[in-house]
């Protein structure tokens, strides 16, 4: 059977501190029900700076400078530990806020975006001195003045953008009535956009990829961009290419809550290894929704607001080359409309079922990547260590299949059991941030398998009580491709040595 591989990801974080308070759903909320709220007055004492967001262990690993169990070898909670991070790492980078407003504004097609005059210096000045944004910065527009910034948020339901707490930018609606474009969303679907436009183009910058030779892109975050005619039409996928250089791609948005991610893995392995593309990136911008979204319990027990980062990341699935992971689109989990919600349902639908049709044990997969939440952020909020209780759930379905013993099950978990890393925004935690790892693990490490388990809540749209998940297997490369794919591999190899050649005549020439 012809498979496709995982060619690379790429994960990005930026500070965001200001848009806590503003663009926040629990913040926002509390501004609406108790305004006098203490966790509001307080809110700016329990943030932190953009170096203690670069100095924090997961973050760190979250872009690929601290490796997943070195990061478990750090005693908990991490927030407590020194630790010196980095600003880039192997897998991505992370953007402090004064960049991102460049961003939003380089995004931003339909002049919605407008930054105060001395601001706007600042930006493009910062985004002049970034790799992947050198060109655009000259394109960061003339500011305007407060007062033109002040009318357009108390006459015009203008969002405002803040920096240290001072008014420094806003978002125009992009209609008067239409409320699928008034302010506040188009500031979170140009943030989904722009954190997307940061991780594809760290994808493409790491992996050395073309742009012009991605064929396909699918956007899985969270949001839904439209108007009110078709509320979630989309395209973020399409938008986003366009403003990373693939010029050759088409794209669509999928969505299913937190599990989108893995839907869109699972498509993407099926269109490569069915032949429909070659190329296939996913890739998932932040939620600004989500930021803070636990920070009252945060705050209540003395802890900085952990929730201060948006997340983005993209990964590139291409044919097999004989080399890299590949997606076995043929040993896939589902939860069933059938399937019942109890856990333990919900592990038997989307673990036990690949196990049995691949015939393994529980103990032939070496990594389970489930929901990779950050512990440091959700202990406190009372949701527990959620990757250890999938683990613990894992282990448990294994009990009842007779692959481990009752007595080994604490063992199994000690073994496998891999920390949470990932901001809690949702999607983004949801399976895919071993996705970075795993181009290591499965090809030079000591790994064979592992796991990506997408898990998603549709109860919360109200259309459904029903929970939703799906899962794939990923393995290590035999090393076998089909004829075609190695026809492909040489066709490929002779046009690289051909362009060597002919640059290094040209060099010749030169001298």
């Amino acid at each position: 059977m012809n498979y496709s591989t995982l060619r690379g990801a790429s994960y990005v974080l930026i500070h965001t501190p200001d848009m806590i308070e503003h663009n926040g759903t629990t913040q926002t909320m509390e501004k609406i029900t108790t305004p006098d709220s203490p966790y509001l007055a307080s809110l700016y004492e329990h943030l932190r700076s953009y170096e203690e967001v670069v100095n924090y262990a997961p973050n760190q690993t979250f872009i690929g400078n601290l490796g997943y169990e070195a990061l478990k070898e750090i005693p908990q909670p991490w927030i407590s530990e020194t630790y010196t991070g980095k600003r880039e790492g192997k897998f991505g980078e992370i953007m402090p806020e004064l960049e991102f407003y460049g961003l939003l504004q380089l995004v931003d097609v339909f002049e919605l975006v407008h930054l105060e005059a001395q601001f706007a210096e600042k930006v493009r000045a910062a985004l002049n001195e970034h790799p992947l944004f050198k060109a655009d910065a000259a394109k960061i527009k003339e500011g305007k003045d407060m007062t033109w910034l002040q009318q357009e948020l108390d006459e015009n339901s203008g969002e405002g953008l803040y920096y240290e707490r001072q008014l420094v930018g806003c978002v125009s609606p992009a209609h008067q009535i239409d409320v699928n474009l008034n302010a506040h969303v188009m500031l979170e679907n140009l943030v989904v956009k722009a954190s997307g436009v940061l991780a594809l183009r760290q994808l493409i910058a790491k992996q050395g990829i073309d742009p012009k030779e991605i064929d396909y892109v699918i956007e899985c975050s969270e949001e839904a961009c439209g108007d009110m005619n078709q509320r979630g039409g989309g395209n973020f996928a399409k938008s986003i290419a366009e403003l990373c250089g693939c010029e050759h791609a088409t794209g669509s948005d999928i969505r299913s809550f937190c599990a989108g991610p893995t839907h869109a893995l699972i498509t993407a392995a099926s269109l490569v290894a069915a032949g429909t593309h070659k190329n296939v990136v996913l890739v998932a911008g932040g939620a600004t929704a989500k930021l803070g979204m636990n920070g009252k319990s945060h705050v209540g027990k003395g802890l900085p607001i952990l929730e201060d980062v948006l997340g983005g990341f993209a990964a590139l699935i291409s044919e097999n080359d004989g080399i890299h992971p590949i997606l076995r689109h043929d040993l896939t989990g589902k939860h069933e409309v059938g399937s019942g919600s109890s856990p333990q349902a919900v592990t038997t639908a989307l673990i036990g079922s690949i196990l049995e049709k691949a015939h393994l044990t529980i103990k032939d997969v070496d990594v389970y990547s489930v929901e990779m939440q950050n512990p440091d952020i959700t202990k406190p909020a009372g949701a527990g260590d959620v990757p250890l209780a999938n683990l613990k759930m894992i282990g448990a379905i294994g009990v009842l299949r007779k692959d481990i013993e009752k007595k080994d099950l604490k063992a199994f978990v000690d073994e496998k059991a891999l920390v949470g890393w990932a901001p809690t925004q949702g999607h983004i935690p949801s399976g895919i941030p071993y996705l970075g790892f795993a181009t290591e693990d499965l090809v030079i490490g000591d790994k064979k398998r592992a796991m990506i388990v997408g898990k998603g809540s549709l109860f919360l749209g109200r259309m459904t009580n029903l929970f939703d998940g799906v899962s794939i297997l990923i393995e290590k490369n035999s090393g076998k491709v089909t004829e075609e794919n190695q026809q492909d591999l040489e066709a490929l190899v002779k046009r690289e040595v051909a362009q060597a050649l002919r640059s290094f005549a040209a060099n010749l020439s030169v001298e």
